[in-house]
């Protein structure tokens, strides 16, 4: 039998209004496909999305046959694709293999290392405290606006040593690739700030992890380290932002967790495992490129084509879904292998300290407006809402 390619199929958008306001149901008709299924990323943007738990798994397990980057892909699509931003190759440690990653990751984790928990947790609750300052006597708030953005960046400029409108550069740039929003402006901003913030290291170091990294027996140069400093900081300011408010949104409209808040419990923990297992922050991405047509899961992938691993899907794979979430950490919110998130604890901790901060300040805290009618941001790899409206009795 003639295993069908990808390009012989219907293809779904991985954008438009259903695909932001339910992606769920754009999953669940997706598994009609199998494992795998046809889809477009942009108009015009084709690639297959990886459904099933398992063979997401085997393809983050297996860079050889799944490597991260594709020179031939990037001159196909030109340099105006809306998504080359998020998919083009770049000297850091999340698309780049063998040898060459390894060498980079090693400096990141060494250094991430060196950044002791209870000294992150106090720069969390510092940041949340003042943010919750000045709003906490409104009796409103938008939370996106005021608090589960802001906070990030706030944390990565103490653990970077980053001035604040660097960190605010940093963060529109990455936003502006994940939306699409001008991605190639936003790319370039990315990287003048990620420059800008490296240099000023060089000149004079400091306790925070690009000055490690400076020095890392990695011998990575200034370049090097920009570009490990640029993933790490647009990586962990905008998915932090987005699980702090995705575990909040579920916080303050699903029973199971509500009836324990307001009986003075806060499930905050759980809360987290849940949303990382079926609405994590970052919801499709992982991308891979066969260097050759490979036959996998009954498809035929294209050479040099994008392979996206659907880590919402996967997660809510039916084979492999349970009930009891609490405490399970085999999701792949965080991706697997040899390209795992190495930040994954500390945005966990990050995350689950910025909600108990704002539960514990304003704990009477309700939403503003029904929770089906809370607006998400579009986009093809993220979930993320576009305004978290709350109201609470106003506190000192």
């Amino acid at each position: 039998m003639t295993v069908p390619t990808e390009q012989e199929q219907t293809r779904t958008p991985l954008y438009g209004p259903e695909f932001t306001d339910t992606p769920e149901r754009v999953y669940e008709r997706l598994r009609a496909h199998g494992d795998l299924a046809p889809v477009e990323l942009a108009p015009g943007v084709p690639a297959t999305l990886v459904l099933g738990y398992d063979a997401a798994l085997e393809i983050l397990r297996d860079p050889d046959r799944f490597p991260r980057c594709s020179e031939v892909w990037e001159a196909e699509v030109g340099p105006d694709c809306p998504v080359l931003p998020m998919l083009a190759a770049r000297p850091n440690a999340l698309f780049t293999n063998g040898p060459v990653h390894a060498r980079f990751r090693s400096a990141i984790v060494d250094s991430l290392a060196r950044v002791h928990p209870a000294a992150l947790r106090q720069y969390v609750e510092e940041a949340a405290d003042g943010l919750l300052d000045a709003f906490a006597g409104d009796g409103e708030a938008d939370l996106i606006a005021q608090y589960t953005r802001p906070l990030p960046l706030l944390v990565f400029g103490e653990l970077f040593g980053c001035p604040r409108d660097i960190a605010d550069r940093l963060e529109r740039g990455m936003t502006g690739m994940i939306e699409g929003v001008d991605p190639g402006a936003s790319l370039a901003m990315l990287i003048e700030a990620a420059t800008e913030l490296v240099a000023s290291k060089r000149e004079k170091a400091g306790a925070d992890v690009p000055s490690w990294m400076l020095r890392h027996p990695a011998g990575l140069d200034e370049e090097e380290v920009m570009n490990q400093v640029g993933l790490l900081l647009a990586s962990g300011t905008e998915p932090a932002n987005s699980l702090i408010a995705n575990g909040v949104r579920l916080l303050l409209s699903d029973d199971r967790f509500f009836g324990d808040l307001s009986g003075g419990s806060l499930p905050v923990e759980d809360a987290l495992d849940e949303i990382l297992w079926t609405d994590p922050p970052i919801s499709n991405y992982g991308p891979t490129f066969p260097r050759q047509d490979v036959n996998f899961h009954g498809y035929r992938l294209p050479a040099h084509q994008p392979v996206i691993i659907s880590y919402t899907a996967a997660n809510t794979d039916p084979s492999r879904s349970t009930e009891n979430r609490t405490g399970n950490r085999a999701h792949l919110a965080f991706a697997g292998g040899p390209h795992t998130c190495p930040a994954k604890n500390h945005a966990r901790l990050i995350a689950s300290v910025a909600i108990e901060k704002l539960l514990d300040r304003l704990p009477d805290m309700e939403l503003a407006v029904p929770v089906d009618e809370l607006e998400w941001r579009p986009g093809a790899f993220h979930r993320a809402l576009a305004t978290l409206p709350v109201r609470f009795p106003p506190a000192p």
